[in-house]
Order: structure tokens, then C-alpha cells, then sequence
């Protein structure tokens, strides 16, 4: 059986009712909706989808629907870096299927949105057209309001749809990868200088780690300083590595680690890591987990 996943980013993370119709039109025959949680601060939510192809297709082109109803960007702010209303969609293969298969339903996916939406599509990662749109962070670079400007230049022509941004909703990306983590540190202080300067230092564009992903931003409802991340491949670069990283880099500024925070779902092997590692267990493996000897045991 193939099982794709599909983890939609919309822009809106304050008005439950309108999270909550998004979420509800993607609940379509062949895709589960396993996960969904917003953020005020980012005014973004993040959806979690699994199913196959033909399922996933039409419940993206329902919540494009839903979404581009009720979100315009002309009145929209948040810590996060966004260039659409539903502004990211990844497809990541899980079981019985390639990522070839993720990369085709992906342009698939994204011709379908431009047709019938009149939004521009750009594809990223395995999905995209070039190496300069490989990155989500280079394509949405200048957000919403730098997005016409950008558009203007004949190397920013989106794969799909018109050549200028759509009204209210911007533009949108559609692409296929691996599972990432996202994953957030807050510190126990609300100085935004400090947060930026430990995402410079973990990120892999300005000299840290390869497989992450980094920036500062500010909680104004908390009165805090986050370090947000994509860990992007958590085999490479473990968790506990990099909250360690985090936590030794804030101590430099006198600032200590207040809690940390996994956004949407995580792999489960991502997790015995960090058990391993803080335990100090000898020849851990995931094999000595009860829930998974369990699974791994025919029945008698």
C-alpha cells in the first residue's frame, strides 16, 4: 500500500473557526488528517496528512479552496517568513512509494493550483526546476510584500500559473522531500538579538550545522526569544545535538533554555535518540521498545 504524507503550511494561526474549516476540507476518501496545530505568534498552522496520491490531490485543491476564502495576506503579520496564504506544501513518500512518485504528484499538484486558482506555484526541493529554487527559504525570500517585485525578474517566473501574485493570496510552494523535524527552543529571556544570534550559528547557510535550518524570532505573547528550526535530516543531525548547541550558545549571552517544542508529528526513531544519548544507554535499540517488539511479532 502507498502511503505519502503531506504537510501543508497555511497562513492564519489566530482564528480557530477558520483553522478548523481548512482542516475540515481535507478530510476527503483515501487521506487521514493525523495532525494540526497553530501558532498565534507565527500566525501560521501546520496540517498533517497521509494517504495516497488521488486522495491527497483532491484534499490540497479543497484546502487551497477553503484557505484563499477566508486568509489575505494584505492584512496578515507574524514571526514567520510567508509568501502565501497556503504557503508551503510538501509531499514526503512514507511506504510503498518513491520519491519520483512524490515529485510527479507534486507538479501534478501544483499545475492543478494555478489552474484553478489563478495562484503562481513555485516547486522546491526533489520537485524543482532549477537548483535556485531547490531551498524554500530562497524562493520566499522577500515574503508577501516583496513578491511582485521579485516576480518582475524573468528568473523568478513561477513553474505554474500568472506571472504577477495573486491579490489576497500571494504565492505558493509545492514540492516533495524527506521527513523534517520542526523544531523550537524558546530561552528564558525576550531578547530577539540573542535568538538570531544562535540561529546564525546552528544554521547551515551562515556556518552551522548541515541538515538545519534557523531563525530568531520573538514571542510577544510570551515575552520570549525562540530559535525556530527545520531539522532536516535527523539521522545526520540528532535533536539532542542540537538543543545541546542551543543551550551552550545561550549560556554564552547569559541565557538559559526555558523549554523546547516539536511542531506537528516526529519520528518515533528521532525520539530513542535523544533517549540514548541523556540516558547514556549502551547498545540501545529501537528493537527493546515494548510498542515495537510488539508490532514486529506475528501473532501465534
Amino acid at each position: 500500500m502507498a502511503i505519502i504524507e503531506c504537510v501543508p503550511n497555511i497562513s492564519e494561526g489566530r482564528r480557530s473557526d477558520v483553522v478548523a474549516r481548512c482542516v475540515a476540507a481535507c478530510r476527503v476518501a483515501g487521506v487521514t488528517v493525523l495532525d494540526h496545530s497553530s501558532d498565534a505568534s507565527h500566525h501560521r498552522s501546520v496540517i498533517t496528512l497521509v494517504g495516497d496520491a488521488p486522495g491527497l490531490r483532491q484534499a490540497v485543491l479543497a484546502l487551497y479552496d477553503a484557505a484563499l476564502a477566508e486568509i489575505d495576506l494584505r492584512g496578515h503579520s507574524g514571526e514567520h517568513p510567508r509568501l502565501g496564504a497556503v504557503d508551503v506544501v510538501p509531499f514526503i513518500p512514507i511506504a510503498g512509494v518513491d520519491m519520483a512518485a512524490c515529485v510527479a504528484l507534486a507538479r501534478d499538484v501544483g499545475a492543478a493550483v494555478a489552474e484553478r486558482t489563478g495562484v503562481p506555484v513555485f516547486l522546491y526541493e526533489e520537485a524543482a526546476s532549477s537548483p535556485a529554487r531547490r531551498n524554500l527559504e530562497d524562493i520566499r525570500r522577500g515574503e508577501f510584500e516583496g513578491l511582485a517585485a521579485k516576480m518582475a525578474k524573468a528568473e523568478w517566473a513561477p513553474d505554474f500559473g500568472p506571472a504577477v501574485p495573486h491579490a489576497s493570496a500571494g504565492a505558493t510552494v509545492i514540492g516533495a522531500r524527506m521527513p523534517l523535524i520542526a523544531y523550537n527552543v524558546n530561552l528564558a529571556t525576550d531578547r530577539l538579538d540573542v535568538a538570531k544570534k544562535i540561529a546564525a550559528a546552528i544554521r547551515f547557510s551562515s556556518g552551522g550545522y548541515r541538515f538545519v535550518k534557523a531563525m530568531g524570532v520573538r514571542l510577544d505573547d510570551r515575552h520570549l526569544a525562540q530559535v525556530s528550526m527545520n531539522l532536516t535530516n535527523y539521522e545526520k543531525t540528532p535533536v539532542f545535538r542540537v538543543f545541546d548547541t542551543v543551550k551552550r550558545e545561550a549560556a554564552r549571552y547569559g541565557v538559559s533554555v526555558l523549554e523546547s517544542e516539536i511542531v506537528g508529528l516526529v519520528p518515533a526513531n528521532a525520539l530513542f535518540s535523544v533517549a540514548a544519548h541523556y540516558l547514556q544507554l549502551e547498545g540501545f535499540s529501537p528493537d527493546q521498545v515494548l510498542e515495537n517488539k510488539l508490532r514486529a511479532t506475528p501473532s501465534e
